[in-house]
């Protein structure tokens, strides 16, 4: 590594890049999926857990006075609205102040505030604190898609990031398994089993804390912030630890890149790259994410009013049948993320996008011919979402990666902002209204719509995707801190034809990795 001066920073030619990039999979990337991970399980675990035991909520002896109205109405939105806000916040600090730092900070707002939550004793604190739980959850989308895809080799950045994005649906298992016992009064008192399920999430949040203490700050973020002492402590201390674990010497990084470094870039230079720069990206980072966010409402809002209203399905158990369609949803990233890296980010996004939508509006047209049952139609909700999953992790994978190393962080959390607020407000104000008819007609509707803007975003994706796979950040977008000109590949080993330890392009990791 060098560096000259320059009168408003230092010019640096480095090739740390190219080192995290050509790493194996090993036990240490295996400590950032379980630190950075995580916290997604305590998403879909908050998200499952309110909606099924809104009822609970709302009955005399639950302790607390509120209806069930408020709770999946009011209560949701400032949910969102937080998540939304929390998004836009934090991802302007982490840009500028850190993703560790950041991705600490909003753990503990998710904590607090869900612990605060569990002790709710009026409506208005209930609130607020949906609120600041979503304001947290919200900047963690942020930090963390940012840390790990700087994180991760680009030969596997593509499996990790879906699955970890898909975990989500690991939490809405556990919630809506957990939400059962909550609401069995035989073993939970009615004004106890709700307020453990919200104090579970911030214990879950408290050991999530704990390990990731030991998650590293991104190198990458460290050099251009003028950190490049520590970066480099900190790649050294990674090639130490995974030389001593496999007990052979990491191949030589290949290529480097000279950058100049500078402590913040402003918001006018965000909006000119990515709306100016990158207006293309921008056009399938906004399709990719209103598609997923609006056929996700179209199945699930109102699911359990689907199943009760069509057939006859009790309201305490619709839980089992979310459970089976979040098992679904979870298989799809875990199954088909390594295909990403291998056939290809444009084919697989694409795919799995009109898959899914295809697939809908053939379940929107046996359900509007009275032809499937409630185990039928949770079947293919599960074969819809399975795609549908996959297609939506990969949205988030897609926004972190297409755009400059200085305004990720701020351009995950603006699509996800933009995401969040469609799927959470425009989405349920219009299927509540459909599907709260009892009318077979107006359920088809709105499934159709789903499916409909599903495949619009799989057609965007198959004429603007971008082939990511396998290739460094600095190469699919250079550093806005690049010198103009000198930005040499940092990473040609890890775009196809390059693989660690003598892998080819297409070779699977090892059989402990993702």
């Amino acid at each position: 590594m060098s560096t000259a001066g320059a009168e408003t920073g230092r010019t640096l030619t480095t090739d740390i890049p190219a080192r995290l990039d050509r790493l194996p999979w090993s036990r240490w990337h295996w400590t950032i999926v379980i630190g950075l991970g995580t916290v997604w399980i305590l998403d879909g675990l908050e998200v499952t857990v309110v909606g099924n035991i809104a009822g609970r909520l709302s009955e005399p002896g639950s302790g607390l006075s509120i209806s069930s109205g408020q709770v999946t109405g009011v209560a949701a939105a400032l949910y969102v609205a937080g998540a939304c806000i929390g998004a836009l916040f934090w991802g302007r600090l982490t840009d500028r102040w850190g993703r560790k730092k950041l991705f600490m900070i909003t753990l503990a707002v998710y904590l607090a505030a869900t612990a605060l939550t569990a002790v709710s004793w009026e409506a208005w604190w209930f609130f607020t604190f949906r609120f600041l739980t979503g304001f947290g959850i919200g900047g963690e989308y942020a930090a963390i898609n940012s840390a790990i895809d700087e994180l991760i080799p680009s030969n596997y950045r593509g499996r990790v990031d879906l699955i970890i994005n898909g975990s989500f649906w690991l939490g809405a298992v556990g919630g809506s398994l957990l939400s059962i016992v909550a609401l069995n009064t035989d073993l939970v008192a009615e004004n106890v089993g709700w307020r453990l399920t919200f104090a579970l999430g911030a214990v879950l949040a408290l050991v999530i804390l704990l390990v990731r203490r030991h998650v590293p700050e991104s190198p990458r973020w460290l050099l251009i912030h003028g950190r490049d002492a520590e970066a480099e402590e900190i790649v050294t201390g990674i090639e130490r630890q995974i030389e001593a674990e496999s007990g052979e010497r990491l191949p030589e990084p290949q290529g480097e890149l000279e950058i100049h470094q500078r402590k913040s870039v402003t918001f006018m230079e965000i909006a000119r790259t990515v709306f100016g720069q990158y207006r293309k990206r921008a056009v399938l980072g906004f399709s990719l994410f209103i598609g997923q966010a609006f056929l996700y409402n179209a199945i699930t809002f109102g699911f359990g009013a689907i199943l009760t209203k069509f057939f006859d399905v009790p309201t305490d158990r619709t839980g089992y049948y979310f459970a089976v369609i979040a098992v679904g949803n979870f298989c799809g990233p875990l199954l088909l993320g390594r295909l990403f890296d291998t056939v290809g980010r444009r084919i697989m996004i694409s795919s799995t996008y009109l898959l899914s939508g295809l697939l809908l509006f053939g379940t929107a047209w046996l359900f509007g011919r009275g032809s499937l049952s409630a185990l039928t139609l949770t079947a293919c909700w599960c074969v819809v979402l399975f795609f549908a999953s996959a297609g939506a992790s990969s949205a988030y994978l897609t926004v972190s990666e297409i755009f400059p190393m200085e305004t990720r962080a701020m351009s995950i959390a603006f699509f996800y902002a933009l995401g969040t607020a469609a799927g959470g407000i425009s989405g349920p104000l219009l299927f509540a209204d459909l599907t709260s008819t009892g009318k077979v007609g107006d359920t088809v509707l709105a499934f159709s719509i789903g499916a409909a803007l599903m495949c619009a975003a799989g057609l965007v994706a198959a004429v603007l995707a971008v082939a990511a796979e396998r290739r460094s950040l600095e190469d699919i977008a250079r550093p806005l801190t690049a010198v103009a000109g000198k930005a040499k590949a940092a990473v040609r080993n890890a775009a196809p034809g390059g693989g660690g330890r003598g892998q080819g392009p297409t070779a699977p990791p090892a059989a402990s990795s993702p």
